[in-house]
């Protein structure tokens, strides 16, 4: 059945040869317009999704989006040039309401994952097609915890058929995090080379080679593109105290961690060792804060209580610190590498438990490409570089977009999801001396919170002509010769 709905459409482009009256149909934020630094350009090229999340482009170049409790969305765009994309035609590819976060596919591209709380499922896909055909097989389960639901997947482009998850746990659980055998707080990779259907899943809590543990919650994993090390971006513990003293406005800090390189021999017993801290030690962020905290410095390991078994020494001895450190309530959700590996981009989601709401923006980090590693030293301050923030931080979350899932195309341009405001974003590199933009209509609304003029069907220059949603089912159409959504 066939079924209307209205998504963002966008076009945009302004930097140089382009006019900004020559990209039509320019969608408007639900919330102020973003700040974009110099040398950007940004704009809203679609809107009205339900909490968007991972997303990812497939080999044909349309964009697929984990909506969560929704399932998985497709998008194609007109591409006008710069950031003037137009959606021109979009389908529902998965319906299934309990994937929430983790997207992925194959090396060859014909193979979609996706994750919920408990499980990674795996679908035969035809991107020419832009269909599913196949029944969901599934890889990997027994990952569900109460809170921390998020299962982030990556396919490594290094070393084939290897499939990493990362899975956090709840703070109830937070003890038995501290268990290598429990599963929690972990990053497994494993092996899906030739995996056939009739095999049993994997079991995550006994299964796979453990890449890294004693990590709250790693929601994004990357791969350098030259080297193949791993990272990830670690949203750490709110309300933390230390020696029973509150200390949760600038501390802990928020991660990047180091794993090392899939290709290296990687098997559970040696990763006993790649513990990094959780929940018994965490990244110091701001020292002057840390009661009894004397040689303490950004990035360095402070334990929560100390005692005979547990201090600040022990921290640094038997644990591994961040490669670096942001501040606290940031809540770091994704990662990419520029093809070049020379930039690392993340979203920051925005605060929790602070007094004052930080974080809400997406920013980089600067790379040597050769070697793989962050220019910036473990203490520093000062490796983050703003690229899109929002307007008035005092008025988020409420008012704010909240960056969640990147990808970048073909062009270099990055993109990224705002889940509470059911957003797309387009980034552009426009010049280190070029003003940064984002493109609004000439004379039109620049975003005032309501909802209205934002690109979710209540304007009309939000609405998309060709909203197609086509709802799960198993049903072979005779001579097309694969299983459609309809």
């Amino acid at each position: 059945m066939m079924k209307k709905a209205s998504l963002t459409g966008v076009c945009l482009y302004t930097a140089g040869a382009l006019a900004q009256g020559a990209c039509r149909d320019i969608l408007v934020p639900r919330n102020p317009a973003p700040v974009v630094a110099s040398g950007w350009q940004a704009q809203l090229v679609a809107g009205g999704l339900t909490k968007p999340r991972s997303i990812q482009f497939d080999s044909t170049g349309a964009l697929l989006v984990v909506e969560s409790g929704k399932g998985i969305s497709r998008h194609r765009f007109t591409d006008n040039g710069g950031t003037c994309l137009h959606a021109n035609h979009s389908h529902m590819l998965v319906e299934l309401q309990d994937l929430n976060h983790g997207l992925a596919l194959s090396n060859g591209g014909d193979i979609l994952y996706a994750s919920t709380a408990e499980s990674v499922f795996a679908w035969s896909y035809n991107a020419r097609n832009a269909a599913v055909t196949s029944l969901p097989q599934t890889l990997v389960t027994n990952m569900s915890n109460n809170d921390l639901v998020t299962r982030t997947l990556l396919i490594s482009e290094k070393v084939k058929g290897k499939l990493i998850v990362s899975r956090g746990s709840a703070e109830a659980n937070r003890d038995r995090a501290a268990v290598l055998s429990s599963g929690l707080s972990q990053i497994r990779v494993f092996d899906i080379t030739n995996r056939s259907a009739s095999e049993s899943p994997y079991n995550f809590n006994t299964d796979g080679d453990v890449l890294g543990w004693g990590l709250r919650n790693s929601v994004g994993v990357a791969e350098h593109p030259k080297t193949g090390g791993i990272y990830a971006v670690e949203n750490s513990e709110d309300g933390v105290t230390r020696n029973g003293q509150d200390i949760r406005e600038n501390n802990p800090g928020e991660e990047l961690n180091f794993f090392g390189f899939l290709d290296e021999a990687v098997n559970a017993n040696a990763s006993a060792i790649n513990n990094y801290g959780y929940p018994h030690c965490f990244a110091v962020w701001d020292p002057s804060e840390i009661p009894n905290g004397d040689g303490l410095g950004v990035g360095k390991q402070f334990a929560v209580e100390e005692d005979n078994s547990l201090t600040d020494e022990t921290c640094e001895s038997d644990y591994v610190a961040p490669r670096l450190t942001f501040p606290a309530h940031y809540a770091p959700i994704d990662l990419k590498f520029s093809d070049g590996g020379e930039t690392g981009y993340i979203t920051f989601r925005g605060s929790f438990d602070r007094s004052s709401p930080v974080g809400y923006k997406v920013a980089s980090i600067a790379f040597n490409s050769a070697t793989g590693e962050p220019l910036a030293s473990a203490d520093s301050k000062a490796a983050l570089r703003d690229i899109m923030t929002n307007v008035d931080n005092t008025q988020c979350p409420d008012k704010c977009f909240r960056p969640v899932g990147l990808a970048i195309d073909s062009k270099g341009r990055i993109w990224f999801s705002s889940d509470s405001t059911g957003e797309i974003y387009v980034l552009q590199r426009t010049g280190e001396n070029s003003e940064g933009k984002f493109v609004l209509p000439e004379g039109g609304p620049t975003g005032d919170g309501s909802g209205n003029n934002n690109g979710n069907g209540n304007s009309a220059a939000s609405t998309m002509l060709g909203w197609e949603t086509r709802m799960l089912s198993w049903t072979a159409l005779v001579g097309l010769g694969t299983w459609l959504v309809l």
